[in-house]
């Protein structure tokens, strides 16, 4: 008999539901969530096992090598969509969860996720740390500028540089102040420090890796943005068009439709937080700074005519990420001028 396998994954333990023919619920049972404990139940089933179905997050894909290297059929589902519909259950429950995965997977009702290679995760995590350090500096900073506030002491706009020179002019003298200001100017240096090495780490990969060499051909796009890009990305051949990134990464505006009425409304905002916000920066890069180029002259044009250059950049930011994809599948540099970019795919 086959079987289909529902499961909800958690940090501790996981609960499984195992449904056969006309989804009648078979088994259901708690586990280690540990790679070898479902190995080990998975293979000790009497049963054909069609599919193993859980939620995609952090542990799923850690559960999902093991399982897939084991030869089983495993699909990570997008968590946006198992929540709609498992929210229709009155009483949520893990039980019920694992269930209601388990009848998604055996109806097809699901968007499978790619499960990342470990490269791909292990270059996140690089970039995960350097953002955490960002958010802690600015975090920082921030509290200190609002501490002097309170005292009538403006920090003004200022460099990083001289953050710290402008922070000890505005306390010298006031004794709590030192007492408060002295040891976050300490912790944030040592942050400093240690957000240059991620620096130069992201880097140094950056420049070692060919498909972020060739992505940085294109004006904006820097180290960090190309990292981001190729790790989140991950396997280009699994989209089956370039313009497929935009719906992917939510940077195409949602639509509802009922009868005779039809909204379209801001971009879905789906996907990748990371890689939309790296495909942004790179186009507010491009629309600001630099030289001439086909895309930075489409972007221009479309603000003109739409009078809205924030939604313009957005516009950009979308075609950034298919053109980057374009580039990487065909192994081709930036062209500058579109001419030359349409001839060399022609030819």
């Amino acid at each position: 008999m086959s079987v289909f396998i529902g499961v909800d994954v958690s940090l501790a333990t996981s609960t499984i539901c195992i449904l056969g023919e006309g989804g009648k619920i078979i088994k259901e049972t708690k586990i280690d969530s540990e790679p070898a404990a479902f190995v080990v139940f998975m293979q000790d089933q009497p049963y054909e096992i069609t599919g193993i179905g859980m939620e995609a997050g952090p542990l799923s894909q850690w559960l999902h090598k093991a399982l897939t290297d084991a030869g089983f059929t495993v699909v990570l589902m997008e968590t946006h969509r198992v929540k709609k519909a498992l929210s229709a259950m009155p009483i949520k429950t893990d039980k019920r969860d694992a269930e209601g995965i388990a009848h998604l997977l055996q109806l097809g009702w699901y968007s499978a996720v790619h499960c990342k290679s470990v490269t791909a995760q292990e270059t996140r995590a690089l970039l995960t740390g350097r953002n955490a350090l960002q958010r802690a500096i600015i975090a920082m900073e921030l509290s200190v500028r609002g501490i002097l506030r309170n005292f009538g002491l403006k920090m003004g706009k200022i460099s990083k540089r001289r953050y710290e020179e402008r922070v000890r002019e505005l306390i010298d003298g006031n004794d709590m102040l030192k007492q408060m200001a002295l040891p976050l100017l300490k912790a944030r240096a040592e942050l400093r420090k240690q957000l240059a090495v991620f620096e130069q780490q992201v880097c140094s990969m950056a420049r070692k890796d060919p498909v972020c060499r060739k992505l940085m051909t294109m004006p904006g796009v820097g180290p960090v943005v190309a990292l981001t890009y190729k790790a989140a990305v991950d396997d280009p051949t699994r989209f089956r068009r370039s313009k497929d990134i935009g719906p992917w990464v939510g940077l195409t505006p949602s639509r509802e439709e009922s009868g005779e009425r039809s909204v379209i409304g801001a971009i879905s905002k789906t996907g990748d937080v990371g890689l939309r916000s790296a495909l942004y920066q790179a186009a507010h890069i491009m629309l600001t700074r630099g030289g001439e180029n086909w895309l930075k002259t489409w972007a221009q044009q479309l603000a003109e005519k739409c009078g809205n250059r924030r939604k313009a950049k957005v516009a950009l930011a979308r075609r950034i990420g298919v053109v980057l994809h374009r580039m990487w599948m065909d192994d081709t540099d930036f062209r500058s001028v579109r001419e030359e970019a349409l001839a060399l795919r022609a030819a």
